[in-house]
């Protein structure tokens, strides 16, 4: 507990923001195994694997993408207008790290992805919901601490600041290299080559959860690590599936190429 003390501020006095926290603390097992055991978020190539429901309805993986990530974009964009520099760098570096993460996502959502599945209505209000939540409530968790405790005992701003700009770098590298498997009109799937894919099937996941960590560093609050323990557990079980539908649709696939991390899962 002291070492954990010294790593993050205290939780703040009862809010939204705790509740908040533990929903994510409570439903955090299910997000990675409920993909394991083929109940997939409906978008990307899972958007009609698994248990068929009824859908509200789906629109193009374009537009659906973009939805999803675009009130998270504009909460953190809002952030930097809202608050000057007074609060300090630590506060000033988390504000931007999250506009450059959801700008990414929306840039490469417009110019660099390749489409050829549809965005389940009701997967992406949901999934929308919980960026914009995520984003808000980060933002909101150290501010709220920053104005009652004390720094950490052990600051991480700096590490975490270079973990953040791995992993954005890494991930877009290989959304890159995805994007070049097929060509303009082509729309069916290929087994990942170059970069990280050699060894595992899922490494702009890894560096995914590699940003989300940084950011977590960025911010040392409870709420800013449960939500990057969410999304290692979340990503794990995507990968995992992920590695599953391609050795399912891939003959050739192969074994030595793991789910996530090289050599390991």
């Amino acid at each position: 507990m002291e070492t954990l003390s010294s790593l993050a501020y205290p939780p703040p006095p009862p809010t939204f923001l705790n509740a908040f926290t533990v929903l994510c603390m409570v439903t955090m097992p299910f997000t990675g195994f409920s993909e394991v055991n083929g109940v997939h978020l409906q978008y990307s190539k899972f958007w009609n694997v698994g248990p068929r429901k009824k859908f509200v309805g789906t629109v193009s993986g374009r537009t659906g993408m973009a939805i999803i990530y675009l009130p998270a974009l504009l909460a953190s964009i809002s952030s930097l207008t809202l608050f000057g520099r007074d609060e300090g760098l630590r506060f000033l570096l988390l504000r931007l790290s999250l506009t450059v993460h959801f700008l990414k996502r929306v840039l490469e959502v417009l110019f660099v992805h390749k489409f050829s599945a549809q965005v389940a209505v009701d997967a992406m209000i949901v999934i929308s919901f919980s960026y914009l939540m995520m984003s808000a409530c980060t933002i909101y968790s150290l501010l709220l601490c920053q104005s009652r405790f004390r720094e950490p005992a052990i600051n991480l701003t700096y590490p975490g600041l270079v973990l953040f700009l791995i992993g954005i770098g890494g991930n877009f590298y290989h959304h890159l290299l995805l994007s070049r498997l097929r060509g303009k009109y082509e729309k069916e799937y290929k087994i990942p080559k170059g970069g990280l894919f050699d060894w595992v099937i899922c490494p702009h996941y890894l560096f995914e959860i590699i940003d989300f960590i940084g950011i977590a560093f960025l911010c040392q609050t409870t709420y800013s690590f449960v939500v990057a323990m969410n999304t290692i557990f979340y990503l794990a079980g995507r990968s995992h599936a992920t590695r599953k539908w391609y050795r399912s649709k891939f003959e050739d696939f192969p074994e030595g190429v793991k789910a996530l991390v090289p050599y390991v899962f």
